[in-house]
């Protein structure tokens, strides 16, 4: 599957839960308000962050979302395998049907499989370096310029 918005609502809502891990859990509803997204949407991918470990949820009053793990040691790779990746649709796909008697389309399967695989090897490694806790500390450092602290 091709990266889409999911990765980035779940890493927005990560931010979240953890700017606000020392006062208060947050629920689907809550979230959805600062994602602009549906509470339905913040609730699957609770479900999928939880089953990853990443996240506990606890229901019902006072429940809501918090952090399973410390933030150093989620990383953008984590919340992407658990919300995005799907092992047999890799993120750059191949045309299902080419020519088999075009010259090109005879093997272009072939041509492209090695690089397209190193490309999301690369792109893996890269969200291996980026962590939740980095992603949080940027989050703040641009929240105190803008209010001046």
């Amino acid at each position: 599957m091709r990266i889409n918005t999911k990765c980035s609502i779940a890493i927005h809502s990560l931010i979240l839960i953890n700017l606000c891990a020392d006062t208060h859990k947050l629920n689907s509803e809550t979230i959805a308000r600062s994602t602009g997204c549906n509470p339905v949407i913040i609730r699957n991918l609770f479900r999928q962050l939880q089953d990853s470990g990443i996240i506990r949820v606890t229901r019902g009053a006072g429940g809501g979302a918090c952090l399973n793990r410390p933030p150093e040691e989620i990383s953008i790779l984590d919340i992407y395998l658990a919300v995005e990746a799907e092992p047999d649709n890799p993120v750059i796909g191949i045309h299902l049907n080419p020519e088999p008697l075009c010259p090109v389309g005879a093997y272009i399967h072939e041509v492209l499989e090695e690089p397209y695989r190193n490309i999301e090897a690369a792109m893996q490694e890269e969200m291996k370096k980026y962590s939740l806790h980095m992603l949080t500390e940027r989050i703040k450092r641009l929240n105190a310029e803008i209010s001046g602290q």
